[in-house]
């Protein structure tokens, strides 16, 4: 495991210095500002994402102090929607796209074979303007006059429904920070969708015919077509709010002509697909961690890559489960609940060959695979919930209750999240050159579960209950007053996970033990280069003749290109 050497290609050793040399800080800033290098880009991705990942789990436990009883005064209505309306954008556009597209960044290259991205100064530049994206947002706390004269955050909740978002309702600037950053948000994120593709489909290495790309670039890929179809209207739309705001175009404001619903429509085609664009890559983790994890090749590899596709192409008609009270046509809701059923045929699949690969398998229960077993339980549990959602009727008493709230939650976080977190125990030897502490990963591990169904499973009654979304109290004879406490509760025991895990990652950093280059036995080329990999990433290019590379290498008796 020590050995920092490995062959990566016939003839070739390469030898990495985990501590380069290093100049003045300066020229490290510099050095690190002014970079094309993919890795680079994707570490910072990933930094700037867990940045803004503990900022919004501070502003989510705010959230939770205030309603932890009736009647609470910790925050006022005024902050109480600033905070929700931060920590839901934050979560979706400051740390789950940006962390993907980190990891995209990071290892698409190395696991096709190929030197960087396709268009490295595109990739630099989608960075850049995410990242300012993300200061902008943060700098309306005190740039954003609002209604007082003083700098304030947007209240407009993550969605930002029309015709709320219009002067005469949202006046100040707070909102025009909060739409420039969705709209410099959005063109990153197609740079790098585009990016994706490109590299994708024309820079892998030799050998590696579509059949033989991994199924992690395989759904990136995937991810990155439903971006340039999702993120673009988003993008549109915030140009339009704009035009409205400043210059009378009244796309959206109802007083003059203008429509609510087609606000509603623009959002909501890039909302639903949106989740897909986040559990594509949790997909793609699972896809590489489960098989080592379990001693076995993936289970239904073709049905794989024909799940994910028709993942991408399904949940573009998906989105109007969201608008089921906004009075559509019987037959749209009728449409709209079959095409959001019809979803789960697809992930169906993919749970059912996880399964199929685990089973039989010799399991090695290490943090990243306790991660991804908590994620196929999770996953399932929240279709499950998506599916009463999904039901035109019932979605007519749930709608905008702690319900909806609940089921998110039990996506973006169980399923989403869980996954995110395994990826980093397993990916981040390949980065940092250590081992992340697998004592501290358990008690990372078991608090975050227990502390994800403290909260979200009790968390969906006071829904049932009736208790609506974005209210900053409630009355004390509603019966949710243990519920909402025992929510707060699970909050903080989640907190604590979260600074374990940071912890962890800082520690180790610096006192983890070597990782040497392949510290998972694992079988894709990322492995088959230095940890942490050169600038180059492999000497020569590599040339392949199956889907586990590694492996034929490790086996020349049994090799995969045999039955291939």
């Amino acid at each position: 495991m020590a050995d920092q050497s490995y062959p990566v290609g016939q003839g070739v050793e390469v030898t990495v210095e985990r501590s380069p040399a290093r100049g003045t800080w300066l020229e490290v800033v510099h050095d690190w500002i002014t970079t094309v290098d993919h890795k680079k880009l994707g570490i910072m991705y990933i930094a700037y994402a867990l940045v803004f990942l503990l900022v919004a789990g501070f502003e989510a436990m705010l959230i939770r102090i205030q309603l932890i009883k009736p009647h609470n005064d910790f925050l006022s209505p005024y902050t109480f929607n600033r905070m929700f309306t931060m920590h839901g954008t934050t979560m979706v556009f400051l740390v789950g796209m940006p962390i993907l597209f980190g990891f995209g960044n990071y290892l698409v290259p190395l696991m096709i074979g190929a030197r960087d991205m396709a268009f490295p100064r595109l990739n630099a530049f989608s960075f850049w303007i995410s990242s300012f994206a993300g200061l902008l947002l943060y700098y309306s706390f005190i740039g954003g006059v609002g209604l007082s004269g003083t700098g304030s955050a947007p209240d407009i909740a993550w969605f930002a429904y029309a015709p709320l978002t219009e002067k005469a309702f949202s006046p100040g600037h707070t909102t025009d920070y909060w739409a420039i950053a969705i709209l410099a948000n959005g063109i990153g994120s197609i740079g790098t969708a585009i990016n994706i593709i490109a590299t994708v489909f024309c820079m892998r290495c030799k050998g590696m015919t579509l059949s033989r790309i991994p199924l992690l670039p395989w759904l990136y890929a995937t991810m990155s077509f439903l971006v340039l179809v999702a993120v673009s209207p988003l993008t549109a739309c915030q140009a339009m709010l704009l035009l409205d705001r400043y210059l009378g175009a009244h796309f959206f404001d109802t007083q003059a002509g203008g429509s609510a619903i087609l606000w509603a429509h623009f959002f909501w085609i890039f909302g639903h697909p949106e989740v897909y664009v986040l559990v594509l890559p949790a997909f793609a983790f699972a896809n590489e961690i489960i098989p080592v994890f379990s001693r076995k090749a993936i289970f239904g590899y073709p049905a794989m890559v024909a799940a994910s596709v028709g993942i991408g192409f399904i949940s573009l008609g998906v989105w109007a489960h969201h608008m089921f009270t906004i009075g559509m046509t019987s037959f749209g809701n009728a449409f709209f609940t079959l095409s959001t059923m019809l979803v789960s045929i697809p992930t169906g699949i993919k749970t059912f060959n996880w399964l199929a690969t685990i089973w039989g398998g010799k399991i090695r229960f290490e943090t990243p695979m306790l991660f991804s077993i908590a994620f196929l339980f999770q996953w399932v549990i929240a279709g499950l919930t998506g599916i009463m959602l999904s039901v035109s009727a019932w979605n007519w008493q749930l709608h905008n209750s702690y319900f909806v709230v609940a089921h998110f939650h039990y996506v973006l976080v169980g399923a989403i999240v869980f996954m995110i977190f395994a990826a980093i125990y397993y990916w981040y030897p390949k980065i940092t050159g250590r081992m992340l502490d697998e004592t501290l990963g358990n008690w990372h591990f078991w608090l975050m579960v227990i502390g994800f169904h403290v909260t979200f499973d009790v968390m969906h009654f006071p829904g049932l209950l009736g208790m609506p979304r974005q209210i900053y109290t409630y009355e004390p004879d509603r019966g949710w007053n243990t519920l909402n406490f025992i929510v707060s509760i699970g909050g903080f025991i989640q907190a604590i996970a979260i600074l374990i895990f940071v912890y962890n990652m800082v520690h180790s950093y610096f006192r983890g033990d070597d990782a040497g280059p392949d510290p998972w036995d694992a079988w894709t080329l990322e492995w088959a280069t230095a940890s942490p990999p050169p600038v180059y990433n492999f000497a020569i290019e590599p040339e392949v003749a199956s889907r586990r590379p590694l492996w034929d290498r490790k086996h020349p008796e049994d090799p995969d290109s045999a039955f291939e």
